[in-house]
């Protein structure tokens, strides 16, 4: 066989292989897509404001950004701002961190493709792992702040917030349009269906679809190349395999979404299921980016308990994940992507054919957004 004819073959393989993944995800994505643009028009900024100000009291409104957090559809792009954004406003520092960590850490869309990817145990304790980190963060702050700054303010060692608004109909600071709630007061229910369907389908789509691609093409070439013994000699389990998958996870730059297709092939390839929750948990949750600007506009403290809490959290779940399936005598490797089963090849790839053009009709919408 020639040089050309191996790559041919190679590219072959991939492309079968990603889109075997990607057609396994669409149909959950499509419903998770289509709950999170719910979310967005019927939850207003108002309420959330509420909720997470200092007004409802330092720990309760660590609970509220954290269970907030969790189903919110804002885009990666958009946690920064927004964040900064209700520490501006009033927000405690701990509700700060709290929403900051659970937001982009999982989704509505992410559950549902963790559901046809991996399997109902991972479905449940990913939100529930994200929401115990989110908390253990947020306490910790505002534990360690003996500042007593008010509402609003920010630490000496930090730079001062400009007000970053999450409701506004321009781009935000990212230069993406959908980081933030866009105004949708005085629309009836239809028109805020369509707004929400709008943002679901185009622009939280177009936000994360560059990435979620590139998970899936990730994931086809690790399926295609990676022989499984390997991954399963290094990454099979222990401390030590959940150690290299958080040093790998943190700065890494990938959403909720788009890295569940890579733990997903990782499981299958021999990865602990422990293992490959640290890096669900920790690859979305932070990024090179978003250290510098909690360090920037929060301070060094507040930046140490951000990084401490992802780490010592993702270590402890993927521990207790591992004991789980163990106590249960459940091989996760024989169960992953088992929800998919019940609905047909045909129907999958029907599915996957409906959501590629909104994939990449997004991404060229994002793209003239940000060009603008």
């Amino acid at each position: 066989m020639s040089f050309a004819d191996s790559v041919a073959e190679a590219f072959s393989g991939i492309l079968v292989e990603s889109w075997h993944i990607f057609a396994e995800a669409a149909p959950y994505l499509l419903l998770g897509f289509g709950i999170a643009g719910l979310l967005h028009v019927f939850v207003p900024d108002d309420k959330v404001m509420q909720y997470l100000g200092s007004s409802a009291g330092k720990f309760r409104s660590v609970l509220n950004a954290s269970i907030l957090g969790v189903p919110l559809p804002l885009c990666s792009c958009g946690v920064v701002p927004a964040a900064l954004s209700l520490k501006k406003r009033g927000a405690t520092k701990g509700a700060t961190l709290s929403f900051l960590i659970s937001t982009p850490q999982t989704g509505v869309d992410s559950i549902a493709i963790t559901y046809a990817l991996l399997d109902p145990i991972m479905t449940v304790f990913r939100p529930v792992a994200t929401f115990a980190t989110a908390v253990v963060a947020g306490v910790t702050e505002n534990i360690l702040d003996f500042s007593n700054e008010g509402p609003g303010t920010v630490s000496k060692r930090a730079v001062p917030l400009t007000v970053l608004p999450m409701t506004s109909t321009m781009p935000d600071a990212c230069g993406c349009s959908s980081c933030g709630s866009h105004e949708i007061e005085g629309e009836n229910v239809v028109q805020k269906v369509r707004s929400g369907i709008k943002y679901a389908y185009i622009e939280l789509l177009g936000d994360i679809g560059f990435w979620l691609i590139v998970g899936v093409v990730i994931a086809g070439i690790i399926s295609y190349f990676v022989p499984a013994n390997m991954v399963g000699s290094y990454l099979g389990g222990g401390i030590g395999s959940m150690l290299l998958a958080l040093v790998v996870g943190i700065p890494l730059y990938i959403c909720a979404t788009a890295s569940t297709p890579l733990a997903a092939v990782l499981i299958l390839k021999g990865m602990s299921p422990g293992a490959a929750f640290v890096f669900l948990l920790a690859g979305p949750a932070t990024n090179a980016a978003t250290i510098t600007m909690v360090l920037k506009f929060l301070g060094k403290r507040t930046t140490v308990v951000y990084l401490a809490s992802i780490a010592l959290c993702a270590v402890i779940s993927g521990l207790v994940l591992d004991q789980i399936y163990s106590k249960l005598g459940i091989d996760a490797l024989s169960i992953a992507g088992s929800a998919s089963e019940i609905m047909p090849e045909e129907v999958k790839n029907v599915f996957a054919v409906l959501l590629l053009p909104l994939l990449v009709y997004g991404m060229y919408c994002r793209k003239g957004c940000v060009e603008k």
